[in-house]
């Protein structure tokens, strides 16, 4: 393979020097200084200067750190930011609403309107019950299962991520005891004879399978499934008895309007929404059959918030707007000029990126020369200090907002943190 010689930086790098000072306050304040997917456990910020920490405000497909730096966000929010930080329409819908009501003793028939909206677009569901966050939807979806089943096992696929919740945990993790996961089985992707032979061996006890519309976990290439597999997923749950969760919290609505199950040609029983649901505002959707309509009623799972009519709002508006705009076509387009262009400019410098998953959900991985997750993390990391954000073990998201200058800029930047690896590490070939 010909290498280009490594092009000389032309973009400062950034400085987060007000970001690590607001990170060190934090720290004494809050444990670990940010919860969750940017907190010390995740290793998302590595080197752990390299990354800013804390936003200042965001417009577009763009957001700017609190040392005024400008990105472009190949994060969106981790998926909520579907059409573009601020969407105008959004902002207006949710406004309006606000002056009216949010958050009220009854809720507002706004909650029907936004039901309605989505069981006519959602082409497996028949109805939907709103709550906050995804993992409040698969909770309640497994819950649904074993009122329904009276069964308690539960099928997962290995990789899985279905919310933090301890059910959704390993046994080592910490506070997760073994009663939480006594009831967990487990079978891998896209193998039907596995999951025909532990369904064959827990008959009668197995209430639902949960996946993913397609293998999306952190650290591993993403993968698709084969021909026929959901088809096969969905004969044998029929002839087990099974419950069949579909988690589209993180893949709805960008690669299918109707919901990924549509997408890929089977229906689920359950299937979970949230992330591209309401374009940032707090809100989450577990949509399902009739079958299962009077074992959910019979659930008591509510929170202080989850009437609240501004979320319901800013989601009928996002969804309309999805629909006009025919958002999986442009994620498509958009994405796949990304990728292909990442990939392009992976290969002038003698490095094999490998993007799997969808274009519009897609997954990032230096395989050659050293495959090499510390390689990868280098690379990213080059690329956020001049103004691509990307993340090193989880998928990127498109948005409605990115444009093909957008694009351009960021294989530009993608060109340069390329050079950089391969003036650092001329043996890397």
């Amino acid at each position: 393979m010909s290498i280009a010689s490594a092009p000389a930086s032309t973009t400062a790098p950034f400085d987060f020097t007000r970001s690590l000072e607001t990170f060190a306050r934090a720290r004494r304040v809050i444990p670990a200084g940010i919860p969750g997917h940017l907190g010390p456990t995740e290793g998302l910020h590595l080197p752990y200067d390299k990354f800013p920490k804390f936003s200042r405000r965001a417009e577009g497909t763009r957001f700017w750190d609190i040392d005024g730096n400008e990105f472009i966000d190949y994060m969106c929010g981790y998926g909520p930011n579907i059409l573009g930080y601020n969407d105008p329409d959004v902002v207006a819908a949710a406004a309006a609403q606000a002056r009216l009501e949010d958050v009220v003793s009854l809720p507002s028939d706004i909650m029907v309107d936004f039901a309605e909206l989505l069981v006519d677009q959602v082409a497996s569901a028949d109805w939907a019950i709103f709550a906050k966050n995804g993992g409040d939807t698969t909770t309640l979806a497994i819950m649904t299962a074993r009122a329904a089943t009276l069964r308690k096992k539960v099928v997962f696929i290995k990789g899985f991520y279905h919310g933090v919740a301890p059910w959704t945990q390993k046994l080592d993790y910490p506070g997760v005891l073994e009663e939480d996961v006594a009831n967990n089985l487990y079978v891998p992707w896209n193998d039907i004879a596995a999951l025909e032979t532990l369904l064959s061996d827990h008959r009668g006890h197995v209430a639902a399978l949960i996946a993913t519309p397609y293998m999306h976990g952190n650290f591993l290439d993403n993968a698709l499934p084969a021909d026929g597999y959901w088809q096969a997923v969905r004969r044998l749950c029929d002839l087990h008895g099974v419950v069949l969760i579909v988690d589209d919290v993180r893949a709805g609505f960008r690669l299918d309007l109707a919901g990924s199950d549509h997408f890929f040609g089977f229906e689920a029983d359950l299937i979970c929404f949230c992330k591209a649901l309401a374009n940032g505002y707090n809100v989450s959707a577990l949509m399902g059959k009739d079958s299962l309509r009077e074992a959910v009623s019979a659930i008591t799972y509510t929170g202080s918030y989850w009437m609240s009519a501004v979320p319901f709002a800013a989601g009928i508006a996002t969804q309309r707007k999805l629909r006009e705009i025919d958002a999986p076509a442009l994620f498509q387009r958009l994405g796949t000029r990304l990728t292909d262009g990442l990939v392009d400019a992976g290969a002038s410098q003698g490095f094999e990126l490998v993007v799997s998953g969808a274009p519009a959900l897609f997954y990032l991985r230096i395989a050659d020369p050293a495959d090499s997750l510390f390689l990868h993390q280098e690379w990213v990391a080059e690329c956020v200090q001049r103004g691509a954000y990307l993340t090193s073990h989880h998928n990127h998201f498109i948005n409605a907002a990115l444009t093909d200058a957008d694009i351009d800029r960021t294989v530009e930047i993608a060109h340069e943190a390329f050079g950089i690896l391969r003036g650092r590490h001329p043996e890397a070939v």
